[in-house]
């Protein structure tokens, strides 16, 4: 394609909006990056995610399984359907990563191309593919498993890790950073925000961590709240202000750890955390229903849209579909439409009486609206093209509805799942809330509190108000003024009891298509059901089977989903079929991350300085870093062999041993015998263990009437220094005294047959044999 040719194109398929507010892009500047080779223009404040979608990418990666194409969800990092290989880092996902000039972006898990992928003919024999097929089919015949695990190793894995680089290369400069704080808070969105002031304002110590690059949570993107509204400034100046605050962004706490000891990424730096009390306030995951087709690329979580729109002033499309079960569906309809984006339709699958929104009447007259009706099936070849709806109570369907609705993206908002998982690996009960359709927290340990969406409330006065109880709490408990009264809990309790209903208990829409499940390891609802039906019908063992939520997404998009099919498959409740566990780290973390700072301890021998300037080739052995060779290795052995050659050996472990009870004690712990060694004679000694395990070996010199001088390898010196001073406190070492003297000496040892004449240069003791 000319170039003129593919600027019109490009013009044609951008999905870049007029300025929003509150976006956090700079349009006065624009750079190119590459992505499969090909020059895409970005803004600064750009992921690569947005950078793309505004160029009109709806393809972004490959599934894991049936390489079914996929486009962005979440927006969030929550899901794996943006992972890109940047440079040489595999799985990165795109929506996460901010886009620099010059960048090196690729596709992962596609082979020639993204658009066309050979493996996604995987698809046509999926029926050949069942849950579990693994398992069946490769054990036999036992002859073919080389073959078998060949192909399994190609095929599997995401990205390609370079293994051009060279073992032992600088490694980047990386750190650990060991923070104390007498109450951390995880999450700076309102309640977040709220508690840390409030603690803070107590006079406690606090830490507040959030991931993403700026404060705020969903008040960042939200269209309702508008650039210099709401109570997003005013508590970030506040946050600014407060002297016994520290706020760290891009900074995802992993896990959590026996006495409250927490885990954190910091612009790729492990941070490990000790504080006394914690706060949750992590927000809410929200979840994708399950229908036919609905990976399709152009199907999104509404929150994900939102963030598109109203940080980076990209559309998720130019017709949308809004399929929701809550007024946040609305919401996001009334935001597009202010944007000057095309709404095809509406469809709640409540009646019109039950949708409280604001927006509902506004919007009446802009788009078809479907009441009591939801999505069926997407449609469209490798992306949306269009969507199914029916009703949702067996009644007949709108006339309208019965047609396929024409449209480029699907935006759904149906349901959330608490992020919660810190607090339950703190020791939070879980509960799954029937009415409410959630999970919520029956009981929390001591230390430990719950405040925003993680806890299950959605009002942003009910959050505010909720943080600023958690925070108040969180440094009651250590020490700092009051906790609340249970008066104040209990008008907590039941302003959020009055919040609607967020959450659909519809989770899945019937139909003949892929019902996927989970997005990273394409598990679909037909692959639960399997499972189940063949005595996998425990939720841990289900997850094992199918290894639905295994993935890099760890569930979030795919769990509660995953418990309710399994669920209904039982015919038990949701309660009854439980959760699964939620262990660290709660997002992945790269191994760079938790190497940290390079502090492998070296030591040096007294000559180490002339080895090197004598040009000797290093080696490493046990702590110490000692001379290898100078050249050519056969002509080193050729001397000692035919003349001589000297080795620094300052490395070996040398102990001294004193007492009258030496002799006793060293036949204890060597093979050999020593209470018969002569007054100046040496012996070689093996150790063993109590199993017989030879330990160590070297040589020991009976060097004065009550003295003695052990020698160990080198990597065993500190091993045997303990060992022997374990036995002598056992019993066995009466009237010893040991002492290590492996740093105290330098040694040279000199072999071969011309070694004599070179030692008698040195001394004037005789030498000689006799």
């Amino acid at each position: 394609m000319a170039a003129t040719e593919r600027t019109a194109a490009e013009a044609q398929a951008s999905q870049r909006l007029a300025p929003q507010a509150g976006e956090v892009i700079d349009r006065s500047t624009r750079f190119t990056f590459k992505f499969d080779g090909r020059d895409y223009s970005a803004h600064p404040g750009d992921t690569v995610a947005s950078a793309l979608a505004a160029a009109g990418v709806k393809v972004f990666s490959r599934s894991f399984k049936y390489h079914r194409p996929r486009g962005l969800l979440c927006c969030s990092g929550n899901c794996p359907n943006c992972m890109v290989q940047v440079g040489s880092e595999p799985n990165v996902r795109a929506c996460r990563q901010p886009a620099e000039a010059g960048l090196e972006v690729k596709h992962q898990n596609a082979w020639p191309s993204l658009e066309a992928d050979v493996m996604s003919l995987t698809q046509l024999g999926d029926r050949f593919l069942p849950v579990g097929f693994y398992y069946k089919t490769f054990i036999h015949p036992h002859a073919l498993w080389p073959l078998y695990e060949t192909f399994l190793r190609h095929a599997a894995g995401l990205g390609v890790l370079d293994t051009s680089e060279r073992p032992g290369a600088p490694p980047e400069h990386v750190y650990k950073e060991y923070l104390h704080a007498e109450v951390v808070v995880i999450g700076g969105g309102p309640a977040g925000l709220s508690a840390a002031l409030a603690a803070a304002e107590a006079g406690s110590r606090v830490l507040l961590f959030d991931d993403q690059p700026q404060l705020g949570g969903h008040l960042r993107y939200s269209p309702s709240t508008e650039a210099g509204a709401g109570p997003l400034p005013e508590l970030a100046a506040a946050a600014a202000r407060q002297p016994n605050l520290t706020v760290l962004t891009n900074a995802t706490v992993l896990g959590w750890y026996e006495d409250n000891w927490l885990a954190a990424e910091h612009d790729g730096h492990l941070l490990k955390i000790r504080t006394q009390a914690m706060v949750v306030a992590s927000g809410a995951y929200e979840q994708p229903l399950v229908f036919s087709n609905n990976d399709l690329p152009g199907v999104m979580l509404a929150s994900g849209a939102e963030r598109m729109l109203s940080l980076y002033g990209v559309a998720p499309g130019r017709k949308v579909l809004i399929v929701t079960g809550n007024d946040d569906g609305w919401r996001v309809a009334a935001g597009l439409r202010a944007a000057g984006v095309g709404v095809a339709a509406i469809v709640d699958e409540r009646a019109r009486e039950d949708c409280a929104s604001p927006q509902r009447d506004s919007l009446a007259g802009d788009a078809p609206i479907f009441w009591k009706h939801t999505i069926a099936a997407a449609l469209g070849a490798g992306r949306v093209s269009g969507a199914r709806v029916e009703r949702v109570d067996g009644g007949k369907a709108d006339a309208a509805a019965g047609q396929a609705l024409e449209c480029d993206a699907i935006l759904m908002s149906v349901a959330w799942a608490p992020a919660a998982e810190l607090a339950y690996q703190a020791g939070a009960r879980l509960v799954f809330d029937e009415a409410r359709g959630e999970l919520r927290a029956e009981s929390l340990p001591p230390g430990v509190f719950l405040a925003g969406r993680a806890a299950g409330t959605h009002g942003l006065e009910t959050e505010l108000l909720e943080g600023r109880l958690a925070g108040q709490g969180a440094a009651a408990f250590v020490g700092h003024g009051s906790a609340p009264g249970a008066e104040k809990l209990s008008a907590l309790a039941a302003q959020k009891q009055g919040e609607p209903v967020r959450t659909s208990q519809r989770v899945s829409v019937p139909g003949t298509q892929k019902h996927i499940v989970c997005f990273c390891e394409d598990v679909s609802e037909t692959d639960i059901k399997t499972s189940v039906a063949e005595g996998f019908n425990s939720l841990e063992l289900l997850k094992r089977y199918s290894t639905v939520s295994m993935g890099p997404c760890q569930g979030k998009m795919c769990s509660l989903n995953a418990a309710h099919l399994c669920a209904r498959a039982n015919g038990w409740s949701m309660p009854a079929t439980g959760l699964t566990t939620l262990r660290p780290p709660v997002t992945p973390v790269s191994l760079r991350a938790l190497a940290g700072q390079h502090m492998e301890p070296v030591q040096v021998t007294p000559l180490h300085e002339w080895h090197v300037a004598h040009g000797a080739k290093l080696a490493v052995a046990g702590l110490w870093l000692r001379a290898d060779r100078y050249g050519d290795p056969l002509e080193e052995v050729r001397a000692v062999r035919e003349a001589v050659g000297a080795i620094d050996v300052s490395t070996l472990g040398k102990l001294r041993l004193t007492g009258p009870g030496v002799p006793a004690l060293l036949d204890k712990l060597y093979i050999n015998s020593f209470q018969k060694l002569g007054l100046g004679r040496v012996r070689y000694g093996v150790m063993c263990n109590d199993e017989a395990v030879v330990l160590d070996d070297g040589v020991c010199a009976h060097v004065g009437p009550q003295e003695w001088y052990l020698t160990t390898t080198s990597s065993g010196a500190g091993a045997i220094f303990e060992w022997i001073q374990w036995w002598a406190q056992s019993g066995w070492g009466t009237d010893v005294h040991i002492t290590d003297l492996t740093d105290a000496y330098a040694a040279i040892n000199l072999a071969g047959p011309r070694s004599r004449e070179v030692l008698r240069g040195l001394t004037a003791l005789d030498v000689s044999n006799e």
